[in-house]
């Protein structure tokens, strides 16, 4: 290896990818980021909204303007993260592949990590072409106590390969749990910081969802 190339090698940037609805953030997801920032030493997390997700559509689901605005008042305070419009900005549906690719053409030299829960790993080969993702980045596979580490074993070999699992003792909480407190008018700042909840009020979001 010439004294250029492990120039290059040295200085890669390690860059974790936290996609999803954000409908709305929560500590969950702030936990999760912070996690495997630390037990991998990345350069920095970026958060990416769904614009159109794939997988996720719901009557009362808030525009992608608003969970873009509430992800970014939510991990205003980090230095080490930031939020991208990629995929707020996107025309048509946002697909996991086609961000990955996107960002390796903004950020060169550098690795990426996906950053999702065990439940979103497990269920990768029903992605969008998945062996492109795999190809991209390393899934981190966050995991709550309790969880049973051979459901990885339903993976394909290849798949597996290419996973890193961090056991975390998380609290596990639920935009959607979040979504139902507001409209019934409950307390939601233990879930997810102080700014979101402002901007929620000051939005009216949730407050007239349906019970379904």
């Amino acid at each position: 290896m010439t004294d250029a190339q492990t120039d290059l090698t040295c200085h890669r940037k390690k860059i974790g990818v936290m996609g999803g609805t954000f409908d709305p953030i929560h500590y969950g997801h702030l936990f999760a980021a912070e996690k495997a920032k630390e037990a991998l030493a990345l350069d920095r997390v970026i958060f990416i909204p769904a614009g159109n997700p794939p997988h996720k559509h719901y009557e009362d689901m808030a525009s992608a303007e608003d969970r873009y605005a509430m992800t970014l008042l939510a991990v205003n305070n980090n230095m080490a993260f930031e939020v991208s419009r990629m995929e707020t900005d996107r025309k048509g549906r946002s697909y996991t592949a086609d961000t990955l690719e996107a960002l390796g053409k903004i950020h060169t030299n550098s690795d990426f990590f996906l950053i999702v829960g065990m439940d979103s790993a497990l269920d990768i080969p029903n992605w969008y072409n998945p062996h492109k993702i795999l190809s991209l980045c390393t899934v981190v596979a966050i995991t709550r106590p309790g969880f049973l580490r051979d459901k990885i074993l339903v993976l394909a070999p290849e798949m597996r390969s290419s996973l890193i699992v961090l056991d975390t003792d998380m609290v596990d909480i639920s935009a959607t749990s979040i979504r139902c407190r507001v409209r019934d008018g409950l307390s939601v700042g233990h879930l997810t910081p102080k700014a979101v909840c402002e901007y929620m009020l000051k939005k009216n979001l949730y407050s007239n969802m349906g019970e379904s």
